[in-house]
């Protein structure tokens, strides 16, 4: 078990799930050792991103906007204008500016100016992984779920 103390004083604590039973060095069950070596596991990845929760949190803010999954994707394949973007994805060509803009401040699109023209990019195809991810876990999460 790990537990993440905020700077206001809060805290959060995470225990991660149980080890299957292994086979111990005299051949016999034994729970105790996999247990151990899957919590230290856990607890060095759990310190690990404990280190980086604030970048990780600043990203995640920046994916929770469903306009925003939706421009990032539309920039995914190739460089769009804006003015592209905005047919796509049918919005307004200031909430697509204001999305871009946000997109970019976080590092999550690229842009290259040709004349009067910017166009964007998705900044790097791993981003595409991780929503590919949250989808199957919000798919898993939410199958039993009747209502939200």
């Amino acid at each position: 078990m790990f537990t993440y103390h905020s700077a206001s004083g809060a805290s959060c604590s995470f225990e991660g799930p149980r080890a299957k039973i292994g086979q111990g060095r005299n051949g016999n069950k034994s729970r105790e050792g996999g247990e151990k070596r899957l919590a230290s596991t856990i607890n060095a990845k759990a310190i690990s991103l404990n280190d980086h929760l604030e970048k990780i949190s600043y990203l995640a803010r920046s994916l929770s906007d469903e306009n925003r999954l939706r421009i990032l994707l539309c920039v995914s394949e190739e460089k769009k204008s804006v003015n592209r973007v905005v047919d796509e994805v049918n919005l307004s060509q200031a909430l697509v500016s204001h999305h871009l803009r946000e997109l970019k401040r976080s590092l999550l699109v690229t842009t290259e100016r040709s004349g009067p023209f910017v166009y964007y990019e998705m900044a790097d195809a791993r981003i595409l992984t991780i929503l590919e991810q949250l989808n199957l876990l919000a798919t898993d999460l939410l199958a039993a779920r009747k209502s939200f």
